[in-house]
């Protein structure tokens, strides 16, 4: 049984008007300005939403989460606003930079492919650096009340309900050194944040005047965020 479900997205950046043109752009979506200078980007559900959030910290490593995305090229990718990383030599992907210097993954598909997909939008997987890949996978598929399936050196984890394929998580032997500027918000019942808590999780900062939702980390440290039920719009 699910502990919490996936609801959205959220990205940090420098310049959320910036990211959140590129991000539409790239994956298909419409980009919302909002009051206090951050952006939104909706789609066809609200598993769709993406959060851009307006951060004080510069980029300063590689990134420890990152997105995987269907591209019709990579010149049409290179004209959103993306640079090729060719330090990752040849991969059946391209590993590319955004604006911001944030690493996203190119998946070129064939013109029969988009034909056959009839559907514009383009996450494909939230690739995710990890210690212990299957470890950490399990955890995930625990909590989000699936399984997790390991093959080709990753471990993955498809979240019900997510408009995307997979978490892909992968073993790197670098250690997480600072917060990720790619998390995503779930949501769950009233005694959620105690159970994930029990699982291994901590809270890294508890709701209050300022937000209605709790900061978590799982057991690896990635962050990410925990809203009740009820609150399937609310922004983080």
């Amino acid at each position: 049984m699910a502990l919490v479900q996936f609801k959205d997205l959220c990205i940090d950046t420098r310049d959320p008007s910036e990211a959140s043109r590129f991000w539409a752009r790239v994956l298909a979506l419409t980009a919302e300005a909002l009051d206090d200078g951050d952006a939104v980007l909706r789609g066809s559900t609200p598993e769709h939403t993406i959060w851009v959030n307006r951060v004080p910290e510069p980029r300063t490593a590689k990134a420890r989460v990152h997105l995987d995305v269907h591209a019709w090229s990579v010149a049409e990718m290179e004209a959103a606003g993306a640079r090729v990383l060719p330090e990752w030599g040849s991969l059946p992907w391209t590993v590319m930079a955004d604006p911001e210097g944030g690493e996203v993954c190119a998946f070129v598909r064939p013109e029969d492919w988009w034909t056959e997909r009839k559907d514009p939008y383009r996450l494909y997987e939230v690739a995710v650096d990890a210690a212990d890949a299957p470890a950490i996978a399990a955890w995930w598929a625990d909590v989000l009340g699936t399984e997790a399936a390991d093959e080709d050196g990753v471990s993955a984890v498809a979240p019900p309900g997510a408009p995307f394929d997979a978490f892909v998580f992968a073993t790197v032997p670098e250690p997480k050194t600072v917060k990720n500027r790619i998390h995503w918000d779930v949501t769950g019942g009233a005694d959620a944040v105690d159970a994930l808590v029990r699982r291994g999780a901590h809270v890294l900062r508890a709701p209050g005047a300022v937000v209605s939702w709790t900061v978590m980390a799982d057991p690896e440290g990635n962050e990410f965020c925990v809203f009740g039920d009820e609150a399937l719009s609310e922004e983080p």
